[in-house]
């Protein structure tokens, strides 16, 4: 588990300057395995800014495709407002964009000082950035366009949060809770003597019937299924910086906004999640095991042999999931994608959101007859929280109305005995 520090701090007010290293040791005194602390960003300095792209022009005569750019970077520009010209060779951005810019007096990842310098006939005044290039992830493919929201001139290095410690954890069978920044803060808060601020104390609506349906056979199995929908929400809503951020750092490559929700929520509370689109659902959601002969295509495209004892996710036509391990191709989440015809953004705009509780020894068998070790399933081998099933679905709706702009159907469906936070005091002797 790779925790960062900046996200720990989320919910301990560690004290001004406390390190990863001094973190480390705590948790290692409490009886934690960190492996190593990593300081990340820490030979990355400035400027290193957010600039606008106000022209293209496209280079010809070379071996490989060449653009040079004007980019406006607000007050760290040169001083008479006009704006940079930089070279590059990404095609992966347009006029308009926001990219991020490092300016000549700037030192990247791997001592790589930026300089004003004469290339490709034209004079470079700095360089627009990759990922890989800012040591944030192996992705070569473009620079990094960044979303809406940001202004010329602002600090890249604060807002890519590029300067990190990040903590890695090799979390053993008995403390299956710290696979989630939830559990770790807990350790950290005691072992400081600090509050913990509980990112799963929220506040829950109760079950009703307007739900979507839900039909448990397996009882021991499954003993809580919490079902919530949200519909209106955009295809072309972007995963914001801070999330995709904390997901990179925690080793978690982002793929939509959707699906970065489920993997978050599953980051910070425990409790693997699953995104369903409700228009490729055909009819309530099962959980039964599975029959003879029946077979499952997962989100990896592999077709498999189901066994009597998997226990399955099913709609009306018969399995979408390995429950616990992996989703089916049939009802994913689908990409968004622009309509060339209509310039419209295209994808899934009504997600239904799974949190669940499954049995242990049913996922861990079920992993081991197919090889298939997924993210989830190491949370479920290891145990998982029953009682944050509920808080754990909300918390993906409320970011799905947050951050794709989407509305949280008053329907809500939960299966099994529904958690109450509970306070227990104890005398001191």
């Amino acid at each position: 588990m790779r925790a960062p520090l900046s996200w720990l701090r989320e919910y301990v007010d560690l004290p001004a300057g406390t390190t990863g290293r001094e973190v480390a040791a705590k948790l290692i005194a409490a009886g934690l395995e960190v492996e190593t602390v990593e300081r990340v960003g820490a030979d990355i300095t400035g400027p290193l800014v957010v600039g606008r792209v106000l022209e293209i022009e496209e280079l010809t005569g070379f071996r490989k495709p060449i653009r040079y750019c004007a980019v406006d970077v607000g007050a760290a520009g040169a001083e008479s407002g006009e704006p940079q010209r930089v070279i590059c060779g990404a095609r992966n951005f347009v006029v308009g964009d926001l990219v991020v810019v490092a300016l000549p007096g700037a030192v990247l990842p791997g001592d790589f000082a930026i300089s004003s310098r004469e290339t490709y006939g034209r004079v470079s005044e700095g360089m627009i950035c990759s990922a890989a290039e800012l040591g944030m992830a192996d992705d070569h493919s473009g620079i990094i366009v960044l979303p809406p929201g940001h202004e010329p001139g602002d600090d890249a290095i604060e807002l890519l949060e590029l300067r990190d410690e990040i903590l890695d954890i090799a979390v053993t069978p008995d403390r299956g809770y710290c696979l989630s920044l939830r559990g770790l803060a807990r350790e950290t808060a005691i072992a400081y003597d600090l509050p913990l601020r509980d990112p799963a104390l929220l506040d829950v609506p109760v079950p009703n019937e307007d739900g979507h349906p839900v039909r448990v056979e397996d009882r021991a199995a499954c003993d809580r299924f919490t079902a919530r929908v949200v519909t209106g929400v955009r295809p072309d809503a972007i995963t914001p910086v801070w999330l995709r951020r904390r997901l990179e750092k925690a080793g978690v490559r982002s793929v939509s906004l959707p699906v970065d929700i489920t993997n978050y929520v599953m980051l910070e509370l425990g409790t693997p999640l699953h995104a369903y689109d409700r228009a490729r659902l055909e009819g309530g959601i099962g959980v039964r095991r599975a029959g003879a002969g029946e077979e499952l295509v997962t989100l990896d495209g592999v077709k498999r042999t189901l066994h009597p004892e998997d226990l399955l996710i099913t709609d009306a036509r018969g399995p979408i999931g390995l429950a616990g391990v992996m989703g089916g191709a049939e009802t994913e989440v689908l990409t968004p994608e622009r309509d060339p015809e209509t310039d419209e953004w295209r994808g899934t705009t009504e997600i239904v959101v799974e949190a669940a509780h499954f049995d242990p020894v049913v996922i861990a068998r079920t992993v081991r007859r197919h090889g298939l070790t997924t993210e989830a399933s190491k949370r479920w081998e290891r145990g998982v929280d029953p009682e944050a099933t509920a808080a754990a679905a909300q918390r993906a709706v409320d970011l799905l109305v947050g951050l794709a702009g989407g509305i949280a159907d008053p329907g809500v469906t939960h299966v099994g005995v529904m958690g109450v936070p509970r306070t227990l005091r104890l005398p001191a002797d």
